[in-house]
C-alpha cells in the first residue's frame, strides 16, 4: 500500500510538472487607431475548441492542451472590428505576442449609423404598422442578420416574419418594451448612436444572461460610463431619408482618479421635410452617465437619457391618388404663411433615468441591481372638425353641426367619386376635382381660421381645431440579475423583474385656429331608446356641453394601471463538444382601466374603475450546440411559453368605456429552430430552419364600414371596433448567410430568406359600436392559409466588400424581394359577406366572383441595388473617417406594405366598387423610398 501511494505521488508530481510545461500564449489587444485596450476579444485556435477572452486591459492568456501541431492559427474577433488571423509557432515555453492591433470594421460602422436612422422612418406610419426588429440586429457579426439590419430593412422586411413586439430590447438589463403594445419605442433613445455600440444580442430564443428573452431575439444595450473608450468623437451627417442633417458629439473620460468615469453625448437631427413631402423632423438627443467604483467589489452607475423628437407623418395612398400624384405625395400637410405645416405630427418627450449597482460578491458570483424611472408623454395630432352647436336644450332637441372632412385626399374630393354611378357620370365635377387635386391637393390652413370666424353661432366657437391624442406614462422598473459560475462547465443565471405603469390617455386641444373655444361633443352620436341625442353626444355627462380652451383635455380621459412581475432562471452546461442550456420563467401581468369621463353613449360603463385583469405568464426553453470540429457545429433551440397581450388588444373601446375583450387569453408560443454553421479562415456559412406557432392571439382594430348584416335596418354603416380573437399564426422558413474571402481584401457574400407566414386557423370576429346596442357576433373569419402582411416573406442578396490596406473600402449588394402581401380585411371573410341587412342571403351572390374579390393581393417582385464606401485617415493621434451609403441606386418604385379598406364589407357593395374603372375604396399602399443616401464624416480624438 505504501509503495502504491509512493508511485501515485511520483506520477502526480510528474503530471504537475508536465502540466506546467504545457504551451501557452499571452498578449495584449488594442484598437489600431486609438491604441485603447480592447476587452472581450475572442481568441480562438482554428480547428480546435480552445478559446478565451481578453480582460478589461485587453490582456489574454491561453493554455493549449493536446496540441500536436508545431504551428497554429489564432483568430482574434470582436464585434465592430475586422477579424484578424495570426500564425504562431508553439513550444513548451510561454510565448508572448506582445501587442496585437485590431482594425475597426468600417462596414459595422456603416450599419450602426444607417440602421438606427432607418428605425426612425419605421414609425412614420399611423400606428408604427411597419416597424420591425431589424434595428436591434447590428450587434452581431452574423452575415444574414447584418443583411437584414441594413440591406433588407428599407423594405420593412421582418426577420422570421416577426414584428418588434416579439423581440426584447433592454438597456443596462432593464426591458424597454412598452406595455401598451409590447414594442420598444426607438424614439426614446434615437440619435445616440455613439453610446449604443456596446450590445449583446441573442438570436431568437437562444440563451442570454439577462432575461428569458423573446421569440424575435433579445438585445441588451450597455450604456455605462466605464464601457466607453476614452476620447471625444464629433460627427456630421447628411441624408435625404427621415432627416437631412445630423450633428453629434460624444466624450468619454476613461478611468479618472479614485475610480470615477463619466460620459456624455449630445445630438441634433432636423429636416423641414424628409424624403416624403411635408414630413418635418426635429429631434434633440442627450445622454449622460457617471460611474463610480467602490472598492474591488461594488460599482454604481447613473445614466440619464432624453431624446425629444417631433416628426411629421405620412399617409397610405390609393392607386388613384398615386396615379394623380406620385409616391412622395402626402395629404397631411400644407403651407401656412410660406412654411410647411403638417397636421399629423408625432411628438415624444419621455426621459429615462437609471441607477445600476454591480456587486462582484466573489470570483464566481456577481449581482446586478437596476432601477429605472421613465416619464413624460407621447402625442399625435390631427384636425378635429366636430360640432359647434346644440339647440333647444330645454326641449331636449338637438342639432349637431360640424365642418367637412379637411383631408384633401378624402374620397369625396377625388374624380372617382363623381364617376361612381355609371348611369350618371358627372364629367365636369370629375374634371374639376382632378384639376384641383393635381394643382394643389394639400391642406388649406387659412380655411380653418375663416370657417371658425364665419361658420359659428356661438361667439366664435371653433368648427375646426387641432387636437392631440396624448399618452402620458409613469413607469417604474426594477430588477435583480444574478450570474453564478459554479464551475468551468456549469453556470446559473437568474433574475427578478418588476414593472409598475400608470398610463394616462386623453385628447387635448392644441390650436383653436382663431376661435375662442371648442364644444366637447360627439357629432357622430346617434339617439337611442335610453339616451336623448343631447345626452349621447356628451363626452362627459358630468360636464354637459363643455366649452374647452387650448391645452384643455376633452373627448376622452382614462387611466390604465399595469403591473408586471417575472422570475427567470437558466442553467448552462458546457463540455468540449457539447453546450446545453435550459431556462424557465413565471410571471404575471395585470391591467385595470379607470375612466375619468362619464361618456354619454356608455353612461353606465365608462366612469370609474373597470374589471381588473390578470394574465399568468410561463415558459420553458432548451437549447444546445454540438461541435463536430472547430469548423462545424449544429445548434438547436426549442421553446414553449405564454405571452400576455399588450393592453392595446385587451380593451375594446377604452376611449369610451370599460369593456374588455370577451374571454381574452394570453398568446401561446411554440417554436423550434435548427442551424448548421461552418467557419474557416476564408469561408463562413450558416443555414437555419425554423418553425414557430403563435396561438390564441387577439387583435383589436377600428374603422368605418357599411354593408353590415343582422341590424334589421337598411342603414348598415357604422364606426366599429373589431375584435379578432383566437388567432393562430404559423411562421416557417429557411435562412442562409454565407461569405467567402477571395483575397485578404476582397470578400463576397450571399444571403437568402425563404419564408411562409400564414394564418393557420379561422379566428372569431365580433363588432362593437355606438350604433348598435350589443356586440355583433359574426362567427368565424375564414382566414386560414391567407398570408400575413408585414414586408416581403422572401429575400435574397448577392454582394461584395473590398477593404484596401490603405484604409479605404467599398461594397455593393443586389437585393431581391418577393412574396409581400396586402393586409386583408377580416370582416369580408365572414358570413356577413354574403348576407343582406335583414339577415337573408344575398340573391345576386356569385361564388366564383366572390372568390376573385377576396383574393389576397400580392405585390410585384423587385430588385434594389445598394452601394457603400468610405475612407479612414490617421492624423497623428486623431482619426478621421468618412463613409456614404446609397440605397435603391436605380430608383426603383415598390410597394412596401398596405391594407384593404374596410368600407365595403359585403359582396354587393364590394363588387359594385371593384367593377368601377377606379374603385372609390381601393387598397391603400405604403411605398418605399426611391434613391436615398446617407453620408457621415467623423473625427475621433
Amino acid at each position: 500500500m505504501k509503495i502504491f501511494i509512493f508511485w501515485f505521488l511520483i506520477i502526480a508530481g510528474l503530471g504537475q510538472c508536465l502540466g506546467n510545461q504545457q504551451p501557452a500564449i499571452k498578449g495584449r489587444l488594442i484598437d489600431a487607431i486609438t491604441d485603447v485596450p480592447l476587452p472581450q476579444v475572442k481568441i480562438a485556435i482554428e480547428g480546435s475548441f480552445m478559446d478565451t477572452f481578453s480582460d478589461a486591459q485587453g490582456e489574454f492568456f491561453l493554455e493549449m492542451e493536446n496540441i500536436a501541431e508545431t504551428e497554429i492559427v489564432l483568430s482574434f474577433s470582436r464585434t465592430g472590428y475586422v477579424t484578424k488571423r495570426f500564425p504562431v509557432k508553439i513550444s513548451l515555453e510561454l510565448k508572448n505576442l506582445e501587442v496585437i492591433k485590431l482594425q475597426p470594421d468600417q462596414f459595422y460602422e456603416r450599419s450602426q449609423q444607417s440602421t438606427i436612422s432607418l428605425s426612425d422612418s419605421e414609425i412614420l406610419s399611423e400606428d408604427g404598422e411597419f416597424d420591425n426588429i431589424s434595428g436591434i440586429l447590428q450587434a452581431t457579426r452574423d452575415v444574414f442578420l447584418n443583411a437584414a439590419a441594413f440591406d433588407f430593412s428599407q423594405t420593412f422586411f421582418r426577420v422570421r416574419g416577426l414584428g418588434s413586439e416579439y423581440g426584447k430590447l433592454l438597456i443596462n438589463g432593464i426591458e424597454m418594451n412598452k406595455m401598451y403594445d409590447g414594442r420598444p419605442q426607438w424614439s426614446n433613445w434615437g440619435g445616440l448612436n455613439d453610446v449604443q455600440r456596446n450590445q449583446v444580442f441573442s438570436d431568437g430564443i437562444a440563451s442570454n444572461d439577462f432575461s428569458f428573452g423573446a421569440l424575435g431575439g433579445t438585445t441588451n444595450i450597455l450604456m455605462r460610463a466605464s464601457k466607453y473608450q476614452s476620447g471625444t468623437r464629433v460627427s456630421l451627417a447628411g441624408s435625404n431619408r427621415t432627416y437631412i442633417g445630423r450633428i453629434m458629439a460624444t466624450h468619454a473620460s476613461g478611468e479618472q482618479g479614485n475610480g470615477w468615469y463619466y460620459a456624455f453625448s449630445i445630438g441634433k437631427r432636423y429636416a423641414e421635410e424628409g424624403y416624403i413631402d411635408g414630413t418635418v423632423f426635429d429631434a434633440n438627443s442627450f445622454f449622460a452617465s457617471v460611474e463610480k467604483k467602490l472598492g474591488s467589489q461594488h460599482t454604481i452607475n447613473f445614466s440619464g437619457i432624453y431624446t425629444p423628437v417631433l416628426r411629421g407623418r405620412s399617409a397610405p395612398l390609393t392607386q388613384e391618388v398615386l396615379d394623380l400624384k406620385d409616391s412622395k405625395y402626402n395629404p397631411y400637410w400644407g403651407y401656412q404663411e410660406g412654411e410647411i405645416r403638417n397636421s399629423r405630427t408625432r411628438e415624444v418627450k419621455e426621459p429615462v433615468l437609471m441607477l445600476n449597482h454591480f456587486w462582484q460578491i466573489n470570483d464566481k458570483i456577481d449581482l446586478n441591481s437596476n432601477i429605472a424611472y421613465q416619464f413624460g408623454e407621447t402625442s399625435n395630432s390631427r384636425i378635429d372638425y366636430g360640432g359647434t352647436s346644440i339647440y333647444n336644450l330645454d326641449d331636449q332637441q338637438a342639432y349637431l353641426g360640424g365642418g367637412e372632412n379637411p383631408d384633401p385626399a378624402y374620397y369625396q374630393k377625388l374624380p372617382s367619386y363623381h364617376m361612381r354611378f355609371s348611369e350618371n357620370w358627372n364629367f365636369e365635377a370629375a374634371f374639376r376635382s382632378r384639376e384641383s387635386f393635381q394643382s394643389d391637393g394639400q391642406i388649406n390652413w387659412n380655411q380653418f381660421y375663416l370657417a371658425n370666424k364665419t361658420g359659428s353661432d356661438n361667439d366664435y366657437n371653433s368648427v375646426y381645431a387641432l387636437s392631440e391624442d396624448v399618452n402620458r406614462d409613469d413607469l417604474l422598473s426594477a430588477n435583480i440579475i444574478m450570474n453564478w459560475r459554479f464551475s468551468e462547465r456549469f453556470k446559473l443565471n437568474g433574475s427578478l423583474n418588476y414593472y409598475d405603469l400608470k398610463s394616462e390617455n386623453f385628447a387635448r386641444i392644441k390650436d383653436l385656429f382663431g376661435g375662442n373655444s371648442f364644444l366637447d361633443i360627439d357629432v357622430f352620436a346617434e339617439e337611442d331608446n335610453e339616451n336623448s341625442l343631447i345626452s349621447a353626444a356628451q363626452s362627459d355627462l358630468q360636464n354637459i356641453n363643455r366649452l374647452v380652451q387650448e391645452n384643455d383635455s376633452y373627448k376622452y380621459n382614462y387611466v390604465v394601471n399595469s403591473a408586471r412581475f417575472e422570475a427567470f432562471v437558466q442553467g448552462q452546461y458546457s463540455l468540449r463538444k457539447l453546450e446545453l442550456n435550459l431556462s424557465g420563467k413565471l410571471g404575471s401581468v395585470n391591467y385595470q382601466r379607470t375612466g375619468n369621463y362619464q361618456n354619454g353613449i356608455y353612461p353606465n360603463n365608462s366612469l370609474g374603475e373597470g374589471t381588473p385583469l390578470e394574465f399568468i405568464e410561463f415558459g420553458s426553453k432548451i437549447g444546445g450546440l454540438y461541435k463536430f470540429s472547430g469548423r462545424h457545429n449544429l445548434e438547436f433551440n426549442l421553446g414553449y411559453f405564454g405571452k400576455a397581450p399588450g393592453f392595446r388588444n385587451v380593451f375594446v373601446n377604452p376611449r369610451q368605456n370599460n369593456e374588455v375583450v370577451n374571454n381574452i387569453q394570453k398568446e401561446i408560443i411554440q417554436t423550434a429552430d435548427l442551424s448548421y454553421r461552418y467557419r474557416s479562415s476564408v469561408f463562413n456559412l450558416r443555414l437555419s430552419g425554423f418553425l414557430s406557432e403563435i396561438n390564441s392571439a387577439t387583435e383589436v382594430s377600428y374603422y368605418f364600414t357599411n354593408g353590415l348584416s343582422g341590424l334589421g335596418s337598411e342603414n348598415t354603416a357604422a364606426f366599429v371596433q373589431e375584435v379578432l380573437s383566437d388567432i393562430d399564426k404559423r411562421y416557417i422558413g429557411l435562412e442562409l448567410g454565407s461569405e467567402y474571402s477571395i483575397t485578404s481584401t476582397l470578400k463576397v457574400k450571399a444571403v437568402a430568406s425563404l419564408g411562409q407566414f400564414t394564418y393557420s386557423n379561422n379566428p372569431l370576429l365580433s363588432l362593437s359600436s355606438a350604433s348598435f346596442e350589443t356586440p355583433q357576433d359574426y362567427g368565424k373569419a375564414y382566414l386560414k392559409n391567407y398570408r400575413l402582411s408585414g414586408g416581403p416573406q422572401r429575400a435574397g442578396l448577392l454582394g461584395f466588400e473590398y477593404r484596401d490596406p490603405d484604409y479605404w473600402w467599398f461594397g455593393g449588394t443586389v437585393n431581391y424581394f418577393s412574396h409581400a402581401f396586402i393586409d386583408i380585411n377580416a370582416l369580408t371573410r365572414t358570413a356577413n359577406f354574403q348576407i343582406d341587412y335583414d339577415g337573408m342571403p344575398l340573391l345576386d351572390y356569385d361564388p366564383e366572383i366572390a372568390s376573385e374579390l377576396l383574393k389576397q393581393e400580392q405585390f410585384d417582385d423587385y430588385y434594389l441595388v445598394n452601394l457603400v464606401g468610405g475612407k479612414s485617415w490617421r492624423i497623428k493621434d486623431k482619426f478621421l473617417g468618412f463613409f456614404v451609403s446609397i440605397n435603391n441606386l436605380l430608383d426603383r418604385e415598390y410597394k412596401s406594405g398596405g391594407f384593404e379598406q374596410a368600407r365595403n364589407s359585403n359582396y354587393r357593395s364590394l363588387k359594385q366598387d371593384m367593377d368601377r374603372d377606379m374603385p372609390i375604396f381601393g387598397n391603400k399602399y405604403w411605398l418605399g423610398f426611391g434613391t436615398s443616401f446617407f453620408a457621415n464624416i467623423s473625427l475621433r480624438f
